[in-house]
């Protein structure tokens, strides 16, 4: 049985680290406006147009809750974006720019998430202070989480070539297990697992660690890396692929079993949704 939350700890951690190893960092800073403007506002936007979009045109749906699927719906995927569009296809400056959004909207769409299931829920009230302290909190929470993971592994890397000599084996598995760890060291804090190990691949490109590590590491860093990125991309599409025959006919039973809903409908609501994404983020 396909289960969502072993699927998001196994994949989406190495995947985001290799793509903030691979962000440059000078085209990132230098892009920051644009891409916090998407990553923040257009999240924003978002929620808030889709949320009252799925409240008109989907019939049992209450408001919150409406804003709550757009809150998941509006982050674009880091994972999906390099897996899609690769390499050479866009202009470098565009590709840059919806790169660095994918790694950091997903702090806002959480945010959003959160704020919109507590409502609904009863535990928490709305203002627009505490939802701009959590974000904050669950950004900066999780870049710092993810640096602090990062210099620990520089650390490490260090005491073990000083004692125990530059076995390349060793501190491949150590690199292999760093986005892991920042991962779930972040969500046990309660801040952002992803932007931890979006921050710890950026981390270790910007701090040096790897140019000082042994040669053989970096030989056999880079091509495990290339391998295991290849790899996981092809199991995320994969397994996601075979969910959909599934989701598809549990839908259309509910569908039928609700006299209220008429499967055509599910249908409309679904591409209606789709277009307006595509419009809002166009619009942008």
């Amino acid at each position: 049985e396909f289960d969502p939350e072993l699927f998001l700890v196994l994949f989406i951690p190495p995947l985001l680290f290799a793509d903030g190893w691979k962000t440059p960092t000078r085209e990132f800073l230098e892009h920051g406006r644009e891409i916090f403007g998407l990553a923040l506002a257009l999240v924003v936007v978002t929620v808030v147009g889709i949320g009252f979009l799925i409240y008109w045109a989907v019939p049992g749906i209450p408001l919150i809750p409406a804003f709550a699927l757009a809150a998941v719906l509006s982050p674009t995927d880091a994972v999906a974006l390099s897996g899609i569009v690769g390499e050479g296809r866009i202009p470098k400056k565009i590709m840059g720019i919806l790169q660095g959004e994918a790694l950091m909207n997903d702090a806002s769409g959480l945010v959003a998430l959160k704020f919109a299931v507590a409502v609904a829920m009863g535990t928490m009230v709305f203002t627009v202070g505490g939802a701009t302290l959590e974000f904050f909190k669950v950004a900066i929470g999780g870049i710092l989480a993810g640096f602090v993971v990062s210099w620990l592994y520089g650390r490490s890397l260090r005491f073990l070539s000083r004692w125990g000599g530059d076995e390349p084996a060793t501190q491949i598995v150590l690199l292999f297990l760093l986005p892991f760890a920042s991962y779930l060291i972040a969500e046990h804090i309660g801040v952002s697992g992803i932007l931890a190990a979006v921050a710890a691949g950026m981390t270790i490109t910007r701090s040096g660690v790897m140019r000082r590590a042994p040669l053989a590491m970096r030989l056999r860093a880079n091509s495990t890396w290339a391998m295991l990125e290849f790899v996981f991309n092809g199991m995320v599409f994969l397994l996601l692929g075979l969910q959909l025959p599934g989701i598809m006919e549990s839908s259309l039973i509910a569908a039928e079993a609700d006299p209220n809903v008429e499967v055509w409908m599910l249908f409309t609501d679904i591409v209606l949704i789709y277009l307006a994404l595509m419009l809002v983020r166009f619009g942008w």
